[in-house]
Formats: C-alpha cells, structure tokens, sequence
C-alpha cells in the first residue's frame, strides 16, 4: 500500500475519465487522482494500491461496473464505489445502490453535486480507517493497561513510571469514576513490590468502629464478639502496597493511627499492648479536595502532607476527549467477552458522537454506557439510532408489563419502535427527501433505504409535509 490513497477513475472514454481526475486533483490535492479504462487494470490497482473511493461506469466494453461492485468489495471491503451513469441508466444505477454501491453520478458530472459525493465518501473513510486503528492499539495496549493517546495520558504515563521507582507514599487524586484505582495498581505493579500482594480496602464502605480493626487487627477478648485474634490489613500488606481507597472519608481516630503507622512503620492491634514492625507502602486515593476540608477542620494536616510525599492527578475525561474512541473500542471488546457476544462493530458516526459527548461520570460512565450498547444492539453493529435512544431516554427499554417474550425479541421491538419514529420524523423534516435526511441522520442513502423497507415506511407520505 502507498503512503498516500487513491481516488480511481473507471471509465472507457478516456477524455472524460481524464477531465473528471484533473477535476478532483484539484479539489482534492492530498488524494494521488488517476484513472484508468478498463476493469481489468481497475482491480490490478486495487491489489496494489489503498482506494477509498472508485467512480465508475457501469456499461464498459467486455467487463463492466458490475463487476467492481462484486469483486473489487472484496479486494478492499471499505472502499466505497460511485457509479457514474447516463440519464438513461439512471434505473440500472438505483439497482447498482441495492447491491452496494454508495452513490450514483449521472453524466454530465455537476461539480458541486461530485464534490458533495466525494467528501461524504472520504469522511466515511477516515473514521473508518481511525476505528480501525483504534482497534489495532486496544489489542497491543490490553484490557487493563492505561488506555489514551492524548498529551494528558502520556504525562500520566511518565509521570506513573517515575513515581513507581521510588518507595515513597503516594496521594492519587482525580474526579469520581477517572480510575484512579487502576492507576495505583499500575504503581505497583511497575514496582519493586510487584511479586508481593496489593491489598486495597475501601474507606467508605467500612463503618468507623470497624475500619481501625480491618487496618491494624485486633486481639481475641478486645471487644464483644471477638472469639479470635484477627490480622490486620496492613500486616497482610506487609512487604507489599496497601491502597486506601477515598482515604478522605475515614474518622478522625483513624487518622491519628494512620499517622503513627506512617511515621513508625509499625502497627498496634486493637486491645493489644505490643506494636508489630511493617513494612509496606501506602497509596490512598480521593476525589476530594483534602486541603478545604483541613481548613474546616475534618482532615489532619499532618497526615494529609505525611500521605502527599508524591502526587499523582488524574485527568478527567473531558480532558482526553481524543482518547473516547480508544476507551469504546476496548470496553467494547471486554464486555463482549463478558457477556460471550460475538465481536460487535461500531458505526464511525456513532463513535464521533460519542466522543463529542460530556461524560460526567468519566470513564466509569462511558464504560456502564458500552454495556448498555452492547445489550440492547439488535445486529452485528452499533447504530447511531440506537446510541440516540440510549442517550435520550436515561433509561434502559422495559418489556411491556405482565409481558414476557424472548429477550432478543424485546429487545428488537424497542428498537424498531425508536427507528421508526426516528426516521418518521427525519422524512417529516426533510419533506420526504431522502438524500437529504440520510445526510441530516449521518446513516448512508441506501442503509436509510434499507431501514424504510424493513419497517414498511413510504417517503411519499412526507412529501409536502410542514418540516415546522
């Protein structure tokens, strides 16, 4: 393949073949523009060479147009093929969409109508060649490696593997959701510590009273209920790394605990009168601003810079909005695997909205999000349809009540139902032009045709229609 793709020209009048690719040379500088004048050399250069798109005549001497649709589609699946036709042809060129052609050009070729063609046809193939690239780096990077390609990840990155050198304490701050969990288990594994265990307790979830004997252990007779001496969590770390996840929620004597562990590396369970030695690393995440609540008096300062030796933040997703396509593709794959899908593919428009989108719940959004996608996507790809109707309704489809059918089924009746509404109201807009509301809805003409047939829904009714 060149560096640079092809536009190819397929037309036996060499004069016009010629004017038509001097016209897109033009227009079209950073494409190499050629033509040739048979389907012989047409296929030969699709062996060769990258081709997004082929504009071709239908009716050729010995082999012709139809030829490329069956097998230049399988030379290069993505390329997308533009009959070009008399007027006369004009309904061997509408059966040419049936059997996959992108669009049709009829002669003389109107420039603003070629170029309008064309530039669909090379975002399509852009987005296409981006989903495809994204897909190749989600395989190399792995289900739990830091995903992102954006300046903020590599940063991250960096700034991960020098801190996980050092045996210092380590403050992980980021919004909710960011996966700052993650971030601390890549801390470790890419440290010294890595062959020992990584022993994580969640702050929030552990009642006060109980989280200084979940830390520290307790003796057996220290308070009521304990039959039995319990090993703490920071002495089954030891040699390891322990993680206090939303460190900025746990009670004020813990904290005062906290600090003697950090200042002695030693332990004193709960009723006992001996300390034990330890020796592990702490990392302690939060989402909160740890420095305001010490000026109202809910945060030990001392602990707060005895915990903030180092400090990792973590970017929310609006700022890597470039890495969402990455983030998709890879969530897409581990919950196929989780729920034993075959792989799904997701359509290029439906990914640039998703990436244009806010996530406020950051990555944890986006990947809860991916599952909903996955369920209920009724085919073998991700719609822009579909991703419309998940983000609208904030809910996910119920079955009609006292109603129960085959899952599969329940989940392909709401979705026609939201698809034909949706293009109800795309013709409704559009006066029953459907050129035009394939191009508003981002879907291709003949996919629109497709849909329109399947759900017995007649452009004619919408022509004339008020589009207010």
């Amino acid at each position: 393949m060149q560096n640079r793709a092809n536009i190819l020209v397929v037309d036996d009048e060499a004069d016009f073949a010629y004017g038509l690719t001097r016209m897109l040379a033009a227009q079209y500088p950073g494409y190499d523009c050629k033509y040739v004048t048979t389907i012989d050399q047409a296929m030969e250069t699709l062996r060769r060479e990258e081709v997004p798109l082929v504009l071709t005549d239908l009716r050729m001497p010995e082999k012709d147009g139809w030829d490329i649709l069956e097998q230049g589609r399988i030379i290069q699946p993505e390329t997308s093929l533009v009959v070009i036709t008399a007027y006369g042809s004009i309904e061997s060129a509408v059966q040419a969409l049936k059997y996959g052609a992108y669009d049709f050009l009829t002669k003389p070729v109107d420039e603003e109508h070629l170029f309008n063609v064309v530039d669909k046809v090379l975002e399509r193939y852009h987005l296409l060649t981006e989903n495809r690239r994204l897909r190749r780096v989600v395989s190399k990077e792995g289900e739990r490696s830091l995903i992102g390609e954006s300046p903020a990840m590599k940063n991250l990155r960096h700034s991960l593997e020098r801190v996980a050198a050092t045996d210092y304490t380590v403050l992980i701050q980021g919004e909710s959701g960011t996966g700052k969990e993650l971030v601390a288990r890549l801390i470790h594994n890419l440290s010294e510590r890595r062959q020992s265990e990584m022993v994580t307790v969640n702050c929030p979830a552990i009642p006060g009273d109980l989280l200084e004997s979940e830390l520290f252990g307790h003796v057996r007779g220290a308070f009521t209920g304990a039959d039995r001496n319990h090993q703490g969590l920071f002495e089954r770390a030891d040699k390891g790394t322990l993680l206090l996840d939303e460190i900025g929620d746990i009670s004020a004597p813990v904290q005062t605990k906290l600090l003697r562990v950090l200042q002695e590396q030693e332990i004193r369970p709960v009723g006992s009168n001996k300390s034990l030695r330890v020796d592990v690393r702490m990392l302690a995440t939060t989402n909160q601003d740890l420095e305001t609540k010490i000026s109202r008096g809910q945060f030990r300062e001392d602990l707060f810079y005895r915990l903030n030796v180092l400090k990792v933040n973590v970017p929310p997703l609006r700022e890597r909005k470039e890495d969402i396509p990455l983030l998709v593709n890879a969530f897409l794959e581990q919950v196929c695997r989780e729920m034993g899908l075959p792989d799904l593919r997701i359509d290029p428009s439906a990914l640039s909205y998703l990436s244009a989108r806010d996530w406020q719940g950051n990555v944890r959004e986006l990947l809860n999000f991916v599952r909903r996608m996955a369920v209920f996507c009724p085919g073998e790809e991700i719609e822009l349809g579909l991703v419309h109707f998940l983000d609208s309704s904030g809910e996910q489809p119920q079955a009609e009540s006292g109603t129960i059918v085959p899952y599969k089924e329940a989940k392909a009746r709401v979705v026609d139902e939201f698809t034909r509404t949706y293009v109800q109201e795309l013709l409704r807009q559009t006066r029953g032009n459907i050129s035009e509301a394939a191009r508003l809805s981002g879907l291709e003409r003949v996919s629109l045709q497709k849909i329109m047939r399947r759900l017995d829904i007649r452009a004619d009714q919408w022509r004339g229609a008020n589009p207010i």
